[in-house]
C-alpha cells in the first residue's frame, strides 16, 4: 500500500447511475452489463472523484459528474466484487466558517461494507499541516499531501445472501439474559478453538465458544463495538492499541481486524456465518454501536472519511466553527439532527439486521443521539424516527442513557420503545454488598424491577437492563479484590479511569496468599451474580467474570490487547474457580424454568386474594413484614417474597401463569443472624435451593425449614427458598 501513486491512465467511462442506494453497490447495469454504482452524499462539495486501486496500489480517478439532492453518483462499468476504492472531494478550505475540504486526502466512503488495511495515522493523513510550528492556528494551514498510500480502502461487496436458512430466535425482552463480550478477547486463549481462528468472527462461530454460552444458558451476546475503527493517535505513540473499538469510522462494515478469512470482502461472509452459528444454538447478537463520534477527533485530529465529505453536514460545531462540539469526551459529536447524518446511521441500522443478520443494539452514550439542537430531547428526530421505522422498532434497543455533556444523564428517562442500561441497580448492588448503603430503600427498588425508574408510559420491568459490572470498570473478581484503581499499563500514569468504584478488596489490595480473604471474596462473587440473576429486569453478565476473570486492578482496559483484556479459559479448570460458573448455569437455568424471575409486569403489592398473599412482600429479620420506618433504618438483612401465584399475564393459550413462590434472604453483614421464616399464608414449609455461604453449589442443599422458624444465615450471604 506504501508504494501507491497516481497512475496516469485513463479513466473509465462512467454512466450516470443512481443517486441511491448510498455507498458502492455491484449489479447489472445497462445492456446486462456488470458494475459498480457509486453514490456519496457531499452536500457542500465542488466536485467528486472515486478513486480505484489494482492489486500494485496504482490509484485511477474517476469523476461523478451526475449531481441529485446533493448525491455524486455514476455507474462504472467492470467494476467488479472485491475493488477497492475511496473518494477525493473538493471544496473549499476555510476552517473558520467549518470548511475543510482537501482533496489530497482519500476518503474513505461512509458506506463501505468491507475496509482493507489499517489505520496508522502518519502526518500524511490529517488535512492540515499537524506540525506547524503555531500550534493553536496548527488546524487553519492545509497540508496537500497525498494521503492515498497510508490509509485503507472500501472495498466492493457482492449482495448474494438472502438469509433463507437462518432463523432467528427472537428472545422476548423478559426472557433474556445477555452476555457482553468481546470478539477477540473471548476467543484469543481458548485452547479448543484452532489458533488460526482465535480472536475472529469464525473463532467465536466454533461450536468450543458456542458450547459455552449454551451451557451457560445466555440468550443473547452483545458484541463489543465490530464496526471499523481506527487506533487514536496518542495509543500509537504509546505503542498500544484501541483494543475495545469505541472509535467507529465505518457504520457498515464489520471491523476487518477480526476476520480469519480476509479482509477485501471476505470479512462479511465471516460476519453472517458467525451470526448463522450462534441464532442455530439459540443465541441473538446485539451489537454495541457508536453512533456518537467518530474516529476523526476534534479539529486537530485526521480527515479519514466525513470531515473531508462535508464538515459542517456531518458534525456539530461550536459558534466558533473551527471547533467541534463535544458531548461524548472524544472530539466530536456527529450532528443528529441533519438529515443527512440521520440517514447514514438508520441506513446503517437496518443494513446490520436485514442484510447482517443482526437482532439489536446497544447505543453508546445514547443521550448524545437525542440531542435536539443542544439540550436531550425524547422527542428528537433520532427518537423518532426509530420509533416509526418498520425494521428496527422490531428490535432489542438499548440506551446507555448518559452523556458528558449538561444535563445527559438521563436513566428512566428514555420512551418505551427502549431499555436501558441501569447505573442505579449497579451502584446499589454494589454498596449493599459492602455494607455501604444508608439503608435498604434503593435495594427494595432495585431488586424488584425499578419501578421508581420505569414504571411510566407502558414502560416493563425489562425496561431496566440490571449489571454489577461491564466492560468498562472492574470485573467482578477485581471488584472484591481492589479498592483502587491500578491503570499504569495504561501509559497515562493512572489518571485514567473511574475513581468512584464503590468496591472493597475484603482485607488486601489485590492478589493475596490469605486463604480466609480468598474464600470471602468467591463468596462476594456468588453473593453479587445470585443477587443479579434473582433480581426483575434484564440481567447482563460480563464474559468471564462467570469463571473468575481479572484485569489486575486495571479498570479502564480500552488498551488492553492482551492478557490483560483477553479471557483466561484456564480459570475453568481450576477447582477455585469452576464451582462459580456451575452455580452462575444453575441460576440462569432457574430464571429459565420460573417465570415470577422474570416477570412481564411490575409488582403491585396489593394483597389479590383474601388471605392477604400479596404478589411481592418484604420481610426483616424478626419475619415481620417491613413497616415504612424498616425501609429508612439502617440494616443489613433484607427479605424478599415473590409470589407465583399472582402473576399477571396469560401464556400463549391462554391459560393463567403460576409459579413456584420464593423467599431470597440477602445478609451483608459481617457475622451471622438469625432470620425468621414468615409463615402463613406466605407458606408452611420452605425448601433451601440456594446458599452463597456453601463453596460448592454443584447441588442444591435441599434442606426443608417449617414456616416460622428462625434459622441461621451466614454471614454474608444470601439464601434462595423455595415454598413447599
Amino acid at each position: 500500500m506504501n508504494g501507491a501513486r497516481h497512475a496516469a491512465v485513463p479513466a473509465p467511462v462512467v454512466w450516470p447511475g443512481a443517486p441511491t442506494p448510498l455507498g458502492a453497490r455491484f449489479r447489472v447495469g445497462p445492456d446486462g452489463v456488470a458494475g459498480t454504482n457509486f453514490a456519496l452524499w457531499a452536500g457542500g462539495a465542488e466536485a467528486v472523484r472515486v478513486c480505484l486501486f489494482d492489486e500494485r496500489g496504482r490509484e485511477t480517478r474517476v469523476p461523478l459528474t451526475e449531481l441529485t439532492h446533493e448525491i455524486w453518483h455514476g455507474f462504472v462499468p467492470g467494476v467488479m466484487p472485491g475493488q477497492r476504492y475511496g473518494y477525493r472531494v473538493d471544496g473549499r478550505w476555510d476552517p473558520w466558517t467549518g470548511a475543510r475540504w482537501n482533496p489530497a486526502k482519500l476518503l474513505l466512503d461512509p458506506y463501505a461494507r468491507a475496509v482493507d488495511g489499517e489505520f496508522t495515522l502518519p502526518p500524511q493523513v490529517y488535512g492540515h499541516v499537524r506540525d506547524w510550528p503555531e500550534q493553536y492556528v496548527a488546524d487553519t494551514v492545509r497540508d496537500d499531501r497525498d494521503s492515498a498510500p497510508y490509509v485503507p480502502k472500501g472495498v466492493v461487496v457482492d449482495d448474494d445472501d438472502d438469509w433463507e436458512d437462518d432463523r432467528r430466535p427472537k428472545t422476548p425482552w423478559a426472557d433474556s439474559v445477555i452476555y457482553e463480550l468481546h470478539v477477540r478477547g473471548f476467543t484469543k486463549l481458548h485452547p479448543q478453538i484452532p489458533e488460526e481462528l482465535r480472536g475472529t468472527y469464525a473463532g467465536l462461530a466454533h461450536p468450543a465458544a458456542i458450547e459455552h454460552l449454551v451451557k451457560l444458558g445466555v440468550t443473547a451476546v452483545e458484541l463489543l463495538p465490530v464496526h471499523q475503527f481506527a487506533h487514536e493517535d496518542h495509543l500509537l505513540r504509546r505503542g498500544l492499541r484501541n483494543y475495545w473499538g469505541y472509535n467507529s469510522i465505518g457504520y457498515f462494515a464489520p471491523h476487518a481486524g477480526y476476520a480469519a478469512s480476509g479482509t477485501t470482502g471476505e470479512q462479511v461472509g465471516e460476519f453472517k456465518r458467525m451470526v448463522r452459528a450462534l441464532h442455530a444454538a439459540g443465541i441473538e447478537v446485539i451489537l454495541d454501536v457508536v453512533y456518537n463520534h467518530t474516529a476523526e477527533a476534534g479539529e486537530l485530529g485526521p480527515t479519514l472519511s466525513l470531515k473531508g465529505i462535508d464538515n459542517r453536514g456531518y458534525y456539530r460545531l461550536q459558534d466558533d466553527a473551527r471547533r467541534y462540539a463535544d458531548y461524548t469526551g472524544c472530539g466530536n459529536t456527529l450532528h443528529v439532527v441533519q438529515p443527512q447524518v440521520l440517514r447514514l446511521i438508520t441506513d446503517s441500522l437496518r443494513y446490520w439486521v436485514t442484510e447482517m443478520g443482526v437482532d439489536g443494539f446497544r447505543f453508546d452514550l445514547a443521550a448524545a443521539l437525542a440531542r435536539s439542537m443542544h439540550d436531550v430531547d425524547m422527542l428528537s428526530p433520532f427518537l423518532a424516527v426509530i420509533a416509526q421505522d418498520p425494521v428496527l422498532r422490531r428490535v432489542k434497543l438499548i440506551a446507555e442513557p448518559w452523556d458528558i455533556g449538561s444535563g445527559g444523564y438521563q436513566v428512566g428517562a428514555f420512551p418505551p420503545l427502549w431499555t436501558e442500561w441501569n447505573d442505579r441497580y449497579r451502584g446499589a448492588v454494589r454498596d449493599f454488598w459492602r455494607h455501604a448503603l444508608p439503608d435498604v430503600r434503593e435495594m427494595g427498588y432495585r431488586l424488584s424491577g425499578s419501578s421508581d425508574l420505569y414504571a411510566w408510559g407502558g414502560r416493563r420491568p425489562y425496561a431496566s437492563v440490571n449489571f454489577v459490572t461491564a466492560h468498562d470498570g472492574f470485573t467482578l473478581r477485581d471488584l472484591v479484590s481492589y479498592e483502587r484503581k491500578h491503570n499504569e499499563a495504561n501509559g497515562e500514569h493512572n489518571r485514567d479511569g473511574t475513581d468512584d468504584n464503590r468496591s472493597w478488596n475484603c482485607g488486601a489490595e489485590g492478589e493475596t496468599r490469605d486463604e480466609r480473604i480468598r474464600a470471602l471474596r468467591r463468596r462476594q462473587l456468588r453473593n453479587l451474580l445470585t443477587t443479579l440473576l434473582l433480581s426483575t429486569g434484564v440481567p447482563m453478565l460480563v464474559a468471564g467474570d462467570e469463571l473468575g476473570r481479572t484485569q489486575r486492578g486495571n479498570n479502564n482496559a480500552y488498551c488492553q490487547d492482551n492478557e490483560i483484556g483477553w479471557l483466561d479459559w484456564s480459570l475453568r479448570e481450576d477447582p477455585a474457580w469452576r464451582p462459580l460458573c456451575d452455580l452462575t448455569s444453575r441460576l440462569i437455568g432457574l430464571r429459565h424454568r420460573h417465570p415470577v424471575l422474570r416477570r412481564r409486569a411490575f409488582f403491585s403489592g396489593r394483597a389479590q386474594s383474601a388471605d392477604g398473599l400479596r404478589d411481592l412482600a418484604w420481610f426483616t429479620a424478626r419475619g415481620a413484614e417491613m413497616t415504612e420506618g424498616d425501609w429508612y433504618a439502617p440494616a443489613a438483612t433484607l427479605g424478599m417474597y415473590l409470589s407465583g401465584r399472582d402473576i399477571p399475564g396469560r401464556d400463549e393459550r391462554g391459560a393463567p401463569v403460576v409459579d413456584d413462590s420464593f423467599l431470597a434472604v440477602l445478609h451483608a453483614g459481617e457475622r451471622p443472624t438469625g432470620f425468621v421464616l414468615p409463615g402463613p399464608p406466605w407458606a408452611e414449609r420452605y425448601e433451601v435451593l440456594v446458599d452463597t455461604s456453601r463453596e460448592d453449589q454443584a447441588e442444591p442443599p435441599g434442606t426443608v425449614h417449617p414456616a416460622g422458624t428462625e434459622i441461621t444465615v451466614p454471614e454474608r450471604a444470601v439464601l434462595l427458598l423455595r415454598v413447599v
